[in-house]
């Protein structure tokens, strides 16, 4: 959050770019394109199933693609796929062949550093390639399979860090192999045992399947050699989209008639019972000030459920001694007594309001190396809570508070001393004051949203550390957290899930950043190390309050679309959220003292919103 007066941290954009930057020239040498095939013999066939994308992605398995009308090279449709972290967007399917006959695989694409390929050959495995097309190339190689080769798999794919790339019209002449066909749609699934975060399926046997795939709103969540299948790490109180595919070596079936199914209600970790159902969260300046003006605690509206007292700040980096000062007279003018802030406080708490010491901020950098560092912190900010009679706690850690060491690689088994001391610490504290200790975050989309295609150093090292560090940190006390609210201001231009990049201004940023928040993601492009959903009670939605607190404000128009979208799927624009979302949390911002600046603008449209 911002100390100063208006902008903060411009310098997270440029460790983005850095992070694309690093990922785009890290390009590894490549075979180069073999020679091109002679003229097709007249009994050869085109082999390939769907080269046109005409049938959207029938018959193609695709780990980040998409079929578009525009640009094509021929017919209505082509492929659009990027690139993700690890992964480089491949595309593939597989053809039925004969033995020891030869093969020539050809297509257009558009973009950098495309391949178009065959494996399995049986013989040696091909590839051609182009370094740039800005406009439709065409690839083609040839081969000859071996004397037991019976399939081979055909693919595109593009290169980490590089863009969408296009392909449109592949095709694979040569003599057609045995009658092999892709088995049947299953049959419409049944839904069996439901849980708050695991919904359970079954499904008719499809004769000649030799497995199935389950997908979830549309996107492949599992595969499963039987017939049978529970999807987990869903949101409580959510209603979600089933459909199942057959599988075998021919390739993928249409997807079977969808079932829809809701998760129970989740047990209420976290979830203060006396929180109202939509609540709005702001910062107090409460130990400096600036152009905003102080507010006094007594001052504060009621519109306010959730107030945090901003900010409770280490003596030095590694300390872990949080201390919290308020602001003095002489830099706040018309500041309350010790006693008068304390009673305020008592007041709101019993106007059903909750009052949090918020630790970090722009300026208060907190590591916690050490374990004496970590049960410093614990006994330090136990000290604050109890000295104001506090209700929670809120970690804005910022800057380079949290970044991953080289080898801490998956966000569920974090090694890392600064992020496993904070985890120790705050499951600590959740202990010790129990149940109804509010526990809330605010990172920046640099530590969150960015994990979806960055996480940590990379495979290949050079990447920014920072990169989606707080998501073992909320991974690890989802269980206890009360509220998330990333602070979708001050960012860079980040990718959603839809694989394009969202930037601040309009309700398409916020919808976007929360989506991922509520229908979960692979972390760092790995399918198989998904960030599992929230639930939607535990997310609120950061906004600036006014165009002096920060970049990314938007206007209370643009603040209702993002509501609606989210909650009612109503009013949406380019982006189209997984799901829809009538119990999530609210709203925070920087800061109930901007707000006050502005007339309460922002407030009173909250209040406006949910009555």
């Amino acid at each position: 959050m911002d100390r100063a007066r208006p902008l903060r941290r411009s310098a997270h954009r440029s460790a983005h770019r850095s992070v694309l930057a690093v990922c785009a020239a890290t390009v590894l040498a490549v075979p180069g394109m073999t020679a091109l095939s002679s003229a097709a013999r007249a009994a050869d066939a085109d082999l390939a199933r769907n080269g046109g994308f005409e049938a959207g992605l029938d018959g193609w398995s695709c780990t980040a693609g998409s079929v578009v009308g525009s640009p094509v090279h021929s017919g209505a449709s082509a492929l659009r796929a990027t690139p993700v972290g690890s992964d480089n967007a491949r595309c593939a399917q597989t053809v039925t062949v004969r033995p020891d006959s030869q093969y020539t695989l050809a297509g257009h694409v558009r973009g950098s550093y495309v391949y178009l390929g065959a494996s399995g050959t049986g013989t040696t495995d091909v590839s051609a390639w182009t370094q740039s097309a800005p406009d439709w190339q065409r690839l083609a190689t040839t081969f000859r399979t071996g004397p037991s080769t019976t399939s081979v798999t055909i693919y595109t794919h593009g290169w980490y860090g590089t863009g969408a790339y296009h392909a449109d019209d592949i095709s694979l002449v040569g003599p057609g192999g045995d009658a092999a066909q892709p088995p049947a749609a299953p049959a419409t699934p049944t839904v069996g045992t439901v849980t708050s975060t695991g919904v359970g399926l079954s499904w008719p046997a499809v004769p000649g399947a030799t497995g199935y795939a389950v997908y979830r709103n549309g996107t492949k969540d599992r595969t499963a050699t039987g017939t049978s299948a529970t999807v987990t790490g869903l949101a409580p109180s959510t209603a979600y989209s089933f459909q199942v595919t057959a599988v075998n070596a021919a390739g993928e079936s249409a997807k079977s008639p969808a079932v829809t199914a809701t998760t129970a209600a989740g047990p209420g970790g976290g979830d203060p019972a006396d929180l109202p159902a939509h609540a709005l969260v702001g910062y107090l300046h409460a130990s400096f000030a600036n152009g905003s003006g102080y507010t006094r605690m007594a001052d504060v509206p009621d519109s306010w459920d959730v107030i945090d007292l901003a900010f409770g700040e280490p003596t030095s980096v590694t300390s872990g001694d949080i201390r919290f000062d308020r602001c003095p007279a002489a830099e706040c003018p018309g500041v309350e007594s010790d006693a008068e802030f304390k009673a305020a406080i008592k007041a709101k708490q019993a106007a059903g309001k909750k009052v949090l010491i918020s630790i970090g901020g722009q300026n208060g950098q907190v590591q916690l190396t050490t374990a004496a560092a970590r049960d410093t912190f614990v006994t330090s900010v136990s000290k604050i809570i109890d000295t104001y009679g506090l209700d929670g706690l809120d970690i804005d850690f910022e800057g380079h508070s949290l970044s991953l060491n080289a080898d801490d690689t998956d966000f569920k088994d974090p090694k890392t001393p600064v992020i496993v001391n904070l985890i120790s610490a705050l499951r600590t504290l959740k202990a010790k004051y129990g149940d109804d200790f509010v526990l809330t975050m605010a990172p920046e989309t640099f530590f969150v949203q960015l994990g979806y295609q960055y996480y940590g150093t990379g495979k290949w090292g050079g990447q920014d550390p920072r990169a989606g560090a707080y998501l073992p940190v909320i991974h690890a006390l989802r269980d206890d957290l009360s509220l998330l609210h990333v602070q979708d201001y001050n960012s860079g231009p980040i990718m959603g899930l839809d694989n394009q990049y969202h930037s601040m201004g309009g309700a398409d940023f916020h919808i976007a950043m929360t989506d991922m928040l509520l229908t979960g993601f692979p972390v760092a492009g790995d399918a198989a190390n998904v960030f599992p959903p929230l639930r939607p009670d535990q997310v609120a939605i950061g906004m600036p309050a006014s165009v002096n607190a920060g970049n990314g404000h938007v206007p209370p128009s643009e603040v209702n679309k993002s509501l609606d979208c989210l909650t009612k799927k109503t009013n949406c624009g380019s982006y189209t959220p997984h799901g829809t979302w009538p119990s999530l949390r609210g709203l925070m911002t920087w800061s109930i003292n901007w707000d006050r600046f502005g007339a309460w603008e922002f407030s009173k449209n909250f209040e406006g919103y949910f009555g």
